[in-house]
Order: C-alpha cells, then sequence, then structure tokens
C-alpha cells in the first residue's frame, strides 16, 4: 500500500491523484473519466504524445500546449544520460527544464532492454546498459530509476519493469520477466520518495499468454497502486492476439483506476482499445510519420510528397480545427497541401507544420472518442470512423471486426 486512499462510490483519490469514472458505454467497455493529476485535470480517454528527450521533436512548449495537450511523455533513461541527474536536481525537474507546465509521464527505461537490446544485461539487480552516445556504462535498478524519475518531478512515474518482446518463443523467459516485474514493483515502491507529489504506476507483463497476463494482473492490483499500465505489447505481435491480451487484462483490472496500454498510437488501434476498456495511449509514430512527410486524417494517412499535392491549394485536412489547417480569418496559418510538398523531405518547416497536425488529430480523435462515450453513441461513432477510414466494409481489419465482435459492436451491420 503506497498511502491512504479514499473511494466513493465512482472517485478514487490518492495523494497524487484523483480519478472520476464519469460514464460508462453501454455496449462496449469505454469509458469516460477526469484524471486530475499534480499539475492539472486530464480528460481520458486520452494521447500523450512523446517527448522522449523533454522536447517533443520539431514543437516549442507554447505550440504543444496550442494542440490542447494535457500530458507528454518523457523517457527516463534518455534523460538520466543527458542532461543527467545532477542538472535535473539542480534546475528543479523537467518541467522547470523544457518549459512546460502541465503534466509529464516518464517511462521507466525499461523499454530500452528491447530498443538497446545490444547494449544491455539484464539480472535481478537491474539492467546494466552501454550509453549509445559514448560507450559509458550505466546500471538501471528499481532504486535508480525512481531517484532518476523523482528528481525528473514526472506526475506519473513509470515502475522499471523487466521487457521482452511479445513474439520471443521463450516461455521460461517470459515468466521469469513476468514474476521480476511484480518483485521489482515491490522495491520500486518502497524506493519511491515523492508519493505525496508523484504517481507510480505498475506495469503488466506476461507476453502473448493469457494466463500469464492474468496472474500478474492479480499480482499487481494487490499492490495498489494509483494507476495500471500494460506492457509489452506494439512488439510485433498480431493485431489479433494485441487486441486479446487488453481485453485480459482489462477485465481484471479495477474500475476506478486509469488504464495505461503503453506503445499504441495507430488510430485504429486507439479506437478499439477505448472499446476494450483502455483509457490511455503513448506513441511516437504521429510524430515520427510527420517527419517522413505523411499527414494523419480521418481518410487514412496522406503522404504528401506524391506528386498530386504538388498543386493542391486545399488545406491539409477539410475541416480540421488545428492551428495548420484553420485559415488565417480564424487564427490558423491556413497551410496548403501544395506547402507541405514543395518543403516535404526538404525543409524541416514541412516536419513541424505536420507534426502540429498530427498530434492535434490524435489528441482531438480522443476528445471526440470521449464525448460520444459521454452521449452513450460511442458505437454509432466507431462505425463512422471505420466508415471514413475504408470506403468499401470487406476491407475494414479482420482483427478490428472480431475485437469489436467481442463487446458488441458489429462493424459489417
Amino acid at each position: 500500500m503506497q498511502a491512504v486512499k479514499k473511494m466513493a462510490s465512482n472517485v478514487y483519490t490518492s495523494p497524487a491523484l484523483t480519478f472520476e469514472l464519469l460514464a460508462r458505454c453501454s455496449t462496449t467497455r469505454a469509458r469516460a473519466s477526469n484524471l486530475i493529476l499534480p499539475h492539472g485535470p486530464v480528460q481520458l480517454p486520452m494521447f500523450m504524445p512523446v517527448a522522449t528527450q523533454a522536447s517533443l521533436k520539431g514543437l516549442t512548449p507554447e505550440q504543444l500546449e496550442e494542440t490542447n495537450c494535457q500530458l507528454c511523455l518523457n523517457n527516463t533513461y534518455h534523460l538520466g544520460l543527458k542532461p543527467g541527474q545532477e542538472v535535473l536536481d539542480t534546475i528543479g525537474g523537467a518541467h522547470k527544464l523544457q518549459g512546460w507546465n502541465r503534466n509529464i509521464l516518464t517511462d521507466s527505461g525499461g523499454f530500452q532492454m528491447v530498443s538497446l537490446l545490444k547494449l544491455a544485461t539484464i539480472t535481478e539487480e537491474g539492467v546494466r546498459f552501454l550509453s549509445p552516445h559514448d560507450g559509458s556504462p550505466m546500471l538501471l535498478t528499481p532504486e535508480h530509476s525512481m531517484s532518476l524519475q523523482n528528481s525528473i518531478g514526472s506526475d506519473i512515474m513509470m515502475q522499471l519493469d523487466d521487457v521482452l518482446v511479445t513474439t520471443s518463443p521463450d516461455h521460461e523467459r517470459m515468466r521469469l520477466a513476468m514474476e521480476r516485474s511484480v518483485r521489482w514493483l515491490d522495491r520500486c515502491i518502497a524506493a519511491h520518495a515523492n508519493p505525496d507529489r508523484q504517481n507510480l504506476f505498475c506495469i503488466i507483463q506476461g507476453g502473448l499468454d493469457l494466463e500469464m497476463r492474468r496472474e500478474c494482473c492479480r499480482e499487481m492490483v494487490a499492490r495498489d497502486t494509483p494507476g495500471i499500465a500494460i506492457g509489452g505489447l506494439s512488439g510485433g505481435e498480431a493485431k489479433e492476439e494485441f487486441c486479446k491480451v487488453v481485453e485480459a487484462c482489462t477485465a481484471l483490472l479495477p474500475d476506478l483506476r486509469p488504464r495505461y496500454v503503453m506503445g499504441i498510437g495507430f488510430p485504429e488501434d486507439l479506437v478499439v482499445s477505448v472499446a476494450l476498456g483502455a483509457d490511455m495511449f503513448d506513441c511516437v509514430w504521429p510524430t515520427r510519420t510527420a517527419r517522413f512527410g505523411a499527414a494523419i486524417t480521418r481518410h487514412g494517412v496522406y503522404n504528401m510528397r506524391n506528386a498530386k499535392y504538388a498543386r493542391d491549394f486545399g488545406t491539409i485536412e477539410e475541416g480540421c480545427g488545428c492551428k495548420c489547417c484553420r485559415p488565417k480569418s480564424e487564427g490558423g496559418l491556413g497551410v496548403t497541401r501544395a506547402f507541405i510538398h514543395h518543403n516535404a523531405s526538404k525543409e524541416t518547416v514541412s516536419a513541424h507544420l505536420l507534426t502540429i497536425h498530427n498530434v492535434w488529430y490524435q489528441l482531438n480523435l480522443m476528445r471526440e472518442v470521449r464525448e460520444s462515450i459521454l452521449a452513450d453513441r460511442f458505437p454509432e461513432y466507431i462505425k463512422e470512423f471505420f466508415g471514413n477510414l475504408y470506403a468499401d466494409p470487406k476491407d475494414y481489419p479482420s482483427w478490428a471486426v472480431e475485437a469489436l465482435q467481442r463487446v458488441n459492436v458489429d462493424l459489417r451491420a
């Protein structure tokens, strides 16, 4: 138990977090909630843009605020390397470092076990990395991860977990990772220095083994953290398997806790995951795809490098409310597709403008989802969403159709 908490019928309160469940979809498992964190309120469901190095690539903090983002993600491992803990302590944390007065969630650094696998050695003590910058060693233990995140001052801290790609055939190693993640959570709880102003979330592991995931859920829920994450996904597994894991986990999680599926960002994944009972998501995809000249729209992803946009003087997406797409008469920039095409892959201005658009799209998608849940018309919204993406219902991805059928939505009806 991290701290004394009180609970009303639809409200959970801990020293640094209040979670209020506002509405449930009458058909699916979707929920609409309010989450109050030390740096302000967050409306759920929601998507978190990723500012790995304490900056969102291509955007100033003020521009990120203009998208109405209330919570973004920083990476503990990278900030621990540079600028380093001493600088973070001196300046007073990442909020001051990056000029961001809203909420921050920090990854524990555990994901680097996958992304920097060739540079990592994992033992019960922790993870020993060689810096990708200069080859210097770094030992990331649960205690050191907590210390770094306490210095960062993030509103939500993630436990250090033992991460293994879901497609690994090594069942014994997967079980070890799941059980070790539980043990490491206990060490994180003991080492957490600021539970009065920072929230520690646990992370459920277990690969694609649903029974192992359920076992991990029971262990993690017993630790009673203010929020719960489902980790280890988006690692190359089939979408059908991903949906089954989310579905199995959310069925066992308490109603009055935020549920965070880590590393998820494609629009279809977000909508289906909300239907399966998840609340929070993050991914680098919207910003990364912007740097490759791609615009995310309700009708799919547009490759703005395509020659057909060279003389297209319409906005990036008609009716979009982002600063780039709004006309100048409405306080926007009135950016045209022709301008984006002209600069794509040549000048950074194109990536900058597409990043604004893509981040706004993701955040607005979650706002629309939330509004439809509050109005109890989420199933209709799902059908409209997929109808905009695909010209023919026969083209709907089978994984989405099947997952939604299990929560009483027939896309093809």
